[in-house]
Parts: C-alpha cells; sequence; structure tokens
C-alpha cells in the first residue's frame, strides 16, 4: 500500500466523507503548536514526569505542562486495514489529548505496530501505542489519569491504556465492540469514520485461543495525523 501524503489525504478525505465535521462554533483548522495565546481559563496544568527506569522507546521529549482545556481534536490513522479517524474531547481529557497530539506531531506512532487485540464476553479492544512489544516501549513519561468514576467503554470508544494508576505514556486502546472494565481508563474520544476497519481487524483473528493477544496478521500503523481542531 503507498504511503505518500498524497495517497494518505486521500484516503483520510474519503473516510470524512460520511461524517459530519462542521458546527455553529466550529472554526477553520489551524496549528496549535503555541499555548501563549489561551488565556488562564483556557488551559489545564499537566503533571508529565520522565521515566528513567523506562526510557523512551524513539527520541521525544516531555511535553509542556500546560494543555488546551477545551475544543476537539481530530487524529487519523493510516493502517494496513484502512482508515480510521478519531475525535478527541480536551474538556474531558485536556492533558490526555494533548499528550497524544504531542506523540503524533513528534512522529511517536508512525510505522508501528498493534501488539494486542482481544475478542471475549468481556473485553473486545485493539491496543495499540506500545513500540516494543505488548506494554513495552513508551515515551520516557508518565502522567495522572483523568478519570471520574463513572466511564464506560462502548464501541468506538477510544482510552488510555496503563499499567496501574497514573502510568499513561502512549499505550491505548480502541473499543471494537464493549469492554466490560472498571472505569480507571481516560477516555480520549470516540471514532468517528472508520469502524469498519477495526471489523477487518477483528474478522483476521487473534493467534491466542484465549482471544486476548497479538492479531493473528500484523496490524500496522502507517501514518498519524492531526486533520482537524475546534475550540
Amino acid at each position: 500500500m503507498s504511503r505518500s501524503p498524497k495517497t494518505f489525504a486521500t484516503v483520510i478525505a474519503t473516510a470524512l466523507a460520511a461524517t459530519t465535521l462542521t458546527a455553529s462554533s466550529s472554526r477553520a483548522a489551524e496549528p496549535d503548536d503555541s499555548l501563549e495565546t489561551l488565556d488562564g481559563d483556557g488551559v489545564a496544568r499537566c503533571e508529565f514526569t520522565p521515566t528513567p527506569e523506562n526510557p523512551a522507546a524513539r527520541p521525544v521529549s516531555v511535553p509542556p505542562a500546560t494543555a488546551p482545556a477545551h475544543g476537539t481534536v481530530d487524529i487519523a490513522f493510516l493502517t494496513n486495514y484502512g482508515p480510521v479517524v478519531v475525535r478527541m474531547d480536551r474538556t474531558n481529557a485536556p492533558c490526555g489529548v494533548y499528550n497524544f497530539v504531542h506523540l503524533t506531531r513528534s512522529w511517536f506512532y508512525n510505522d508501528t505496530q498493534c501488539f494486542r487485540l482481544t475478542n471475549s464476553a468481556r473485553l473486545g479492544v485493539l491496543q495499540c501505542g506500545d513500540l516494543l512489544r505488548q506494554e513495552e516501549g513508551g515515551p520516557g513519561y508518565k502522567f495522572p489519569d483523568e478519570v471520574t468514576g463513572q466511564e464506560t467503554y462502548p464501541r468506538g470508544t477510544v482510552a488510555m491504556g496503563n499499567q496501574g494508576p497514573g502510568t499513561n505514556g502512549s499505550e491505548f486502546f480502541i473499543v471494537h465492540s464493549h469492554a466490560n472494565i472498571a472505569p480507571q481508563y481516560t477516555i480520549l474520544g470516540h471514532v468517528i469514520a472508520g469502524m469498519d476497519t477495526l471489523d477487518r481487524i477483528v474478522a483476521a483473528g487473534i493467534q491466542d485461543p484465549d482471544l486476548d493477544g497479538p492479531p493473528k496478521f500484523p496490524v500496522r500503523i502507517y501514518f498519524v495525523t492531526v486533520v482537524g481542531q475546534r475550540s
């Protein structure tokens, strides 16, 4: 599959064609590399703590300590099974979304692999963001959870994965069916285009007979990019 920018843009545009991306308060997508233009009511304080015991799997800086606290960000993924577009909610998880945008703009997720697929009665998710193997290969820092204890994880939910409270980094999961799990995972947003891509991944199967393990055929993320922002 070609991974040229032109081809990627065409694929994403096609995926978004069936999705409503306009709203009365929307503005044109624009870069958001600077926080200086935001006032005190528009930012959240974040704690990104280096983890020298778990160094970065790829060169990436620790994000700034302040993040936009309002609006949404649309993130597009091109995988070997097709495109997926996720709308992330800064209001719900300002630090988590800012971290994801930071890693995306650092090319952290490009040319990576999703190492875990589950399809059990309790859990149906695709887990990605671990660059070395399942739950190994993060960005070299961690940050706290953004949860209320009331979270639910229906089909299409995208949330941070972790190895315990306050251990968020680069790992995330997409719910392809359901996730009957405790409300301990920060919700970043929801898939707005490309659930058929997840369905194809699930249909291809799982290596482990217990339906929790590596996908039978590799799931590769070729490219991730920010395709839209709204305040």
